[in-house]
């Protein structure tokens, strides 16, 4: 494997993602574990092994093998519709999977004509034949739109339910009845469904007419990482804003996350604000944390973890988000559902950053590109 060495900084920049001194933040080594991935867009480490199961947005999986760098095509992905952002999107191995062998996995599908939407559904994967076997559709969100902008998604298991997360599907209607706010509509949300996909009847807006019950919280964008809090066991999600105000969230049951009716981007023609500000008494759920408007400063994210292992015991607790437009890998502390920018990971590297993971075992930091021809790295503490 090459291995690349980095340092940081001992001075601090006065921009929301500089870097502390460098006292926290111990050097690493970069191992490049793979390279040649085409496109790809979610990783995860599989239960009881030492492999990593990959997809790509044209339709294939892989199984990495992350000590040697083999790699093994995984026959049986759905048909997936890769015009625009679409494709075969994020991938988790089911809470029971060392006894299932389940897979949960978002992926967008081409649905009447023109039309496509956002799937969510599992299969089981079968190591013998290297083959994803008994597929099966949990849940198609609705309604089906004619785009190929802004499909999501994120999976998480939480106490017995999947959650997953949408994209608002690239609708520029700024007012009252964007697609995010009709609780008729599933785009632009957070469902929740139990295992075998049905709509529990404890969802905030299950059995009421005129809405979607499969609906957990609303009101987003396009949701590009999805994590739960190690500690308090709360959803965190980080979503794209419009030009800037990119956000991270923190799911709360029936909660209403303003987009677009509130939100500190501006409008990708003209630079114009379309919204106010999130701000108290709106009716909103504020973020977590907010990137401003404006190319410099924005972060428009993908994956994003909290800091668990052991090999770099000053991030414990800390956040990891990938940037995909300045390319590099955010490092945050967190308290008390804040956050304060510490270091830029990867910065200069050259890579867009796609997903992020921790290793279970070694407790190294994974770090998936994007692109035609991308690698997966490893961050390693320097020897």
């Amino acid at each position: 494997m090459r291995k690349a060495t980095y340092s940081f900084p001992t001075a601090c920049a006065v921009v929301a993602v500089l870097a502390l001194p460098a006292t926290a933040q111990p050097a690493f080594e970069v191992d490049t574990v793979a390279t040649g991935l085409s496109n790809p867009w979610a990783m995860a480490f599989l239960p009881g092994s030492d492999e990593m199961i990959i997809t790509l947005r044209g339709g294939d999986i892989v199984i990495l093998n992350p000590d040697s760098g083999a790699m093994q095509p995984i026959s049986g992905a759905p048909n997936v519709d890769t015009r625009g952002q679409g494709g075969l999107l994020d991938i988790a191995p089911a809470p029971d999977f060392t006894q299932s062998g389940l897979v949960y996995m978002t992926w967008a599908g081409r649905v009447d004509g023109q039309n496509s939407t956002t799937h969510l559904g599992r299969a089981r994967l079968d190591r013998e034949a290297n083959a994803l076997v008994e597929l099966e559709v949990l849940h198609a969100v609705s309604p089906a739109v004619n785009s190929g902008a802004h499909f999501g998604s994120r999976i998480v298991f939480s106490d017995g339910h999947v959650f997953a997360g949408f994209g608002d599907r690239g609708s520029k209607d700024f007012g009252p009845n964007h697609i995010s706010q009709d609780l008729t509509s599933e785009n632009g949300a957070v469902i929740r469904l139990t295992l075998d996909g049905d709509i529990p009847a404890d969802n905030p807006f299950a059995g009421q007419d005129g809405t979607a019950g499969a609906i957990w919280s609303y009101g987003h964008r396009n949701i590009q990482a999805m994590t739960l809090h190690p500690d308090t066991g709360d959803i965190w999600l980080a979503e794209h804003g419009e030009a800037g105000g990119d956000e991270v969230n923190i799911v709360q049951r029936g909660g209403n996350y303003g987009w677009p009716l509130a939100a500190n981007g501006v409008t990708y023609r003209g630079g114009e604000r379309f919204a106010a500000p999130h701000q108290d008494g709106d009716g909103f759920i504020s973020p977590a944390h907010v990137w401003p408007a404006g190319r410099d400063d924005h972060f428009p994210p993908s994956g994003m973890t909290f800091y668990t292992g052991d090999a770099f015991p000053d991030w414990q607790g800390h956040v990891l988000i990938g940037n995909l437009l300045h390319q590099y890998l955010g490092l945050f502390s967190e308290n008390n559902g804040t956050l304060e920018p510490v270091a830029r990971l990867l910065d200069g590297a050259g890579h867009r950053i796609r997903d992020v993971a921790i290793g279970p075992q070694d407790g190294f930091i994974y770090v998936l590109a994007d692109g035609n021809n991308a690698p997966l790295m490893r961050l390693v503490p320097r020897s």
